[in-house]
């Protein structure tokens, strides 16, 4: 298998996945194969369906989970790949609709023109019916369920002998399925890219780069409506061929419909450490503006991002993995109303144990707190699940 067709295997199986409920990794075998079906069944506990700050609801939650994993060098230039999985969940104390299903659908082609020309398309959509991450200081107990499609584009060709130029684009559209989520909250956002690499070192490349975005809400865009110019310079470094870091830093202007307009700073770092077979040490930090759940009162949020996720196999067939993700945020209040502090935490821990060829036996525990000035933002919730997946 060519370079090239190695590198596109590698990035399906961190980008495409399967939608889970743990925020840790599951650490999974090799299937060798281009096309594997897998059935997955669970049963576990959440002390707070709707992510209420209070009037929690408590449920037993017994899920079933088949779907199917593609993919395909067509021709040493050519990669293919598509998923598609169905997720049923049946809750014993959920007001109204006791079986939800939720899907979730990937499409991916990628084509290398030459060794260094490579265009790479990738499209995601899903339908989340017990979403994994809440949002804060919604109405008590409202269905928070939403449909997302996101596209994302990428087109990497060299420029010059050290010089390489990507040009990217992303388009993500938001439907939410209770009615006055959806007045408030769905919108479409396009991001659009140019960035040029310059080889410094075979290992070592510095970055510029550029994006704009525009963020387009269903109803009252008037108000909501935003416009953002990012500049960054960055690098990235391979510092041995288990161990790679990646940054940027720069800076982002945002146009706001109807209201001030605002200047952050921006910066995005991450790396990742393979320091043994199956075993990983991942983190990264990020600063920038962020969409808000409440866009009656604020403008948009300030946020910063930590997170560290490894993953070590303790035996062959046993591994652990556990992530910790760190956002305290400012809200940024529309005019007449004061800005909001919160800190969200969000921590996963699984286990995953191979006792035969084609089966895999997981439980996972994930923990949700968010802690705000606002009262009504306030978020505790715990989920823990015992599951087993056969694959096929």
């Amino acid at each position: 298998m060519s370079s090239f067709r190695r590198g596109l295997v590698l990035a399906l199986l961190i980008a495409v996945g399967p939608v889970r409920a743990a925020y840790a990794p599951v650490a999974e075998a090799e299937e060798g194969k281009d096309l594997v079906v897998k059935v997955r069944a669970s049963a576990g506990h959440d002390s707070n369906l709707f992510g209420a700050a209070d009037g929690a609801i408590a449920t037993a939650v017994y899920t079933l989970a088949p779907g199917f994993t593609w993919n395909r060098s067509v021709t040493d230039q050519t990669f293919v790949s598509a998923a598609y999985g169905l997720t049923l969940d049946r809750f014993d104390r959920r007001p109204g609709d006791k079986l939800l299903d939720s899907h979730d659908a990937t499409l991916r082609l990628a084509h290398a023109f030459s060794k260094n020309a490579v265009i790479d398309l990738n499209n995601a959509f899903m339908i989340a019916r017990n979403p994994e991450s809440l949002l804060a200081g919604v109405k008590v107990n409202a269905d928070q369920s939403f449909l997302r499609n996101q596209f994302d584009g990428r087109f990497t060709m060299p420029l010059a002998p050290k010089v390489t130029g990507t040009a990217k684009a992303r388009t993500a559209l938001y439907e939410y399925r209770d009615r006055d989520l959806g007045r408030a909250l769905d919108r479409m956002e396009n991001l659009l890219g140019l960035s040029a690499d310059y080889a410094v070192l075979p290992e070592l490349k510095a970055v510029a780069e550029f994006r704009h975005q525009d963020i387009w809400y269903a109803k009252l865009g008037e108000a909501k409506n935003k416009r953002s110019d990012y500049a960054m310079l960055g690098a990235d470094h391979e510092l041995a061929r288990k161990l790679t870091i990646s940054g940027r830093a720069g800076f982002e202007w945002r146009s706001r419909r109807g209201e001030e307009s605002a200047t952050a700073p921006y910066a995005e770092f991450s790396g990742r450490y393979a320091y043994a077979p199956r075993s990983f040490l991942l983190g990264g930090l990020g600063y920038s503006l962020e969409e808000t759940s409440d866009t009656a009162r604020f403008n948009d949020s300030r946020a910063l991002r930590a997170f560290v996720t490894v993953q070590h196999a303790l035996t062959a067939l046993i591994a652990a993995s556990g992530s910790l993700s760190l956002e305290p945020s400012t809200l940024q209040g529309r005019r007449g109303q004061a800005n909001v502090d919160e800190t969200t935490v969000r921590g996963g821990l699984t286990v995953t144990y191979l006792p035969r060829p084609g089966w895999l036996i997981s439980a996972s525990l994930d923990l949700d707190r968010a802690d705000s000035d606002d009262p009504v933002r306030g978020l505790r919730r715990t989920r823990v699940s015992l599951g087993a997946t056969r694959s096929f």
